[in-house]
């Protein structure tokens, strides 16, 4: 018996490219509105198996984490916003995630993986 092994093609296709900047998008909007970044997280963990062996799979996996890290983090500061110091904490918060977007869709532009 043989099995079958398909390697993962490293150039992602072009459809795969623009559902990755629609992801960078929603997460852009979710600093409005969560629910975007709900959806957004939802497209990131449907689409990163199309991904696997190019530089959209390091992309996925950043949007994946800056989502759960940034949920996490809000949680501790709408905790803490009670003494105060979790408005602190939003700020650095809101601050990180655009940072992360930013960061991480300019390498997409540039076709390059995001660490």
């Amino acid at each position: 018996m043989s099995d079958v092994i398909t390697v993962p093609d490293p150039q992602p296709n072009d459809a795969t490219i623009q559902i990755t900047h629609i992801t960078y998008a929603l997460y852009a909007l979710g600093m409005v509105t969560g629910i975007f970044a709900i959806a957004g997280l939802i497209v990131a963990y449907i689409k990163r198996d199309d991904a696997v062996g190019s530089y959209l799979a390091s992309h996925y996996s950043w949007l994946i984490r800056t989502f759960w890290w940034g949920l996490l983090w809000t949680t501790i500061g709408i905790i803490l916003a009670i003494v105060a110091i979790g408005f602190v904490v939003l700020a650095v918060v809101w601050i990180w995630w655009v940072y992360r977007i930013i960061k991480g869709w300019l390498r997409l532009t540039e076709k390059r993986e995001v660490a």
